[in-house]
């Protein structure tokens, strides 16, 4: 965003940056972003959005200023009596940019859950946005929501989502599709995963650590090959900064024949898999790691309820211990508690190019690795949730 802002001809311009407004600014994905823009000086007024307090948010120290309670406004968008207030700016302008990083993120929930905390409060904040003319509104989704396939699926590509969370992601974006005059970028994201993250790879160290503890080998479900594609946090929230700069900027190099939604996939280059993961556990944790065979996994296939329940009986009794151990009295958002959900033999398989070549993004964290890994332990340890 630029406005002549010289002393007659000629004079200098200057540069005006975008008003941003974060909806679900407290969440992994939320805080993140909230901190890109703090420390790149990105926008000229920032609002936080969330129904948490940043008290109970489990913010690390770096997040103090990013995430100030001046920033911050409680309320939850999935009433629509509360967007004038999450709307509103003292100074009677509109919001240039939207972030929608908000809605359920917990697994395994009822659906009227994911359809009141996911899909009405994605609606009802793309409504609002549309009425007040944003000119980039992103909506953050999953790449869950297409029919699983080990090669990398397109934005063209069938759906068919895998997840109750996706089913109602898909419902959303289908939803804000069809909103008049609004300047929608709709983001599919892979599992996305960094520091204090506790999703996913943060379930499958939690894990390790016990299996570590218990001194037994960790085997897999299903094969090596298994797609579980990443995306490095840093890179997701350049990411979802660039769509919106790129929107806003005239969508350059959109073609018309991919159809007026922007959809873009954003994922790493590593292909992550099961077999990415299960190496970088065993380099890190130093113990046997494998995939169980083809018979346990077509019993498990056939009765995966008591397969996931014994294994979480078996894993948290000494997950509680380790932590009574280390003297954590307050647990953090870690857990080695397996969902039934996540542990379906389906691929999350991504094809990203079509964002990279139109939005000329590039990828500072192309692949998972052991460092990244390391990484992460460290912050857990720093917020003392590692025992």
């Amino acid at each position: 965003m630029t406005s002549q802002d010289g002393e007659g001809k000629g004079g200098p311009s200057e540069v005006v940056k975008p008003s941003v407004l974060i909806i679900g600014g407290l969440g992994y994905i939320g805080r993140f972003l909230a901190l890109y823009v703090h420390k790149n000086q990105l926008a000229s007024e920032v609002r936080l959005v969330d129904k948490v307090l940043p008290q109970l948010a489990w913010l690390a120290p770096e997040f103090e200023e990013a995430c100030s309670q001046t920033k911050f406004l409680q309320a939850d968008a999935s009433r629509e009596t509360s967007l004038p207030r999450i709307f509103d700016r003292s100074d009677g302008k509109q919001w240039d940019y939207v972030f929608n990083c908000g809605g359920e993120t917990r697994y395994s929930q009822e659906d009227e859950v994911y359809r009141l905390r996911s899909l009405d409060l994605s609606v009802n904040v793309a409504k609002e946005a549309a009425k007040r003319k944003v000119k980039a509104f992103v909506e953050v989704s999953t790449g869950m929501v297409y029919k699983p396939d080990s090669v990398p699926r397109k934005e063209t590509d069938k759906t068919k989502p895998w997840l109750k969370m996706a089913k109602y992601k898909l419902m959303a974006e289908e939803e804000l599709a069809k909103i008049e005059g609004l300047n929608l970028v709709i983001a599919r994201l892979p599992h996305v995963y960094g520091e204090y993250s506790s999703k996913f790879i943060a379930t499958a160290l939690s894990l390790a650590r016990v299996y570590k503890h218990l001194e037994k080998e960790m085997k897999w479900l299903w094969t090596k090959d298994l797609r579980i594609n990443t995306i490095h946090i840093d890179d997701t929230v350049r990411a979802l900064w660039r769509s919106a700069e790129w929107c806003e900027q005239g969508k350059q190099g959109w073609d018309p024949a991919w159809g007026n939604t922007i959809l873009f996939n954003m994922v790493d280059h590593g292909n992550t898999s099961q077999g990415t993961i299960e190496k970088i556990i065993a380099e890190v944790f130093n113990i046997p790691t494998g995939f169980q065979g083809q018979i346990i996994s077509s019993f498990a296939r056939l009765n995966l309820d008591h397969v996931v329940d014994d294994v979480n009986d078996e894993i948290l009794g000494p997950w509680a211990d380790l932590l009574a151990d280390a003297n954590i009295t307050r647990p953090g958002p870690l857990s080695p508690f397996m969902e039934k959900e996540l542990l379906k033999d389906t691929d999350l398989s991504l094809d990203g190019s079509r964002f990279e070549r139109v939005a000329a993004f590039q990828y500072e964290k192309p692949e998972l690795t052991t460092a990244e890994v390391e990484k992460m332990i460290e912050s857990y340890k720093r917020m003392n949730w590692w025992p």
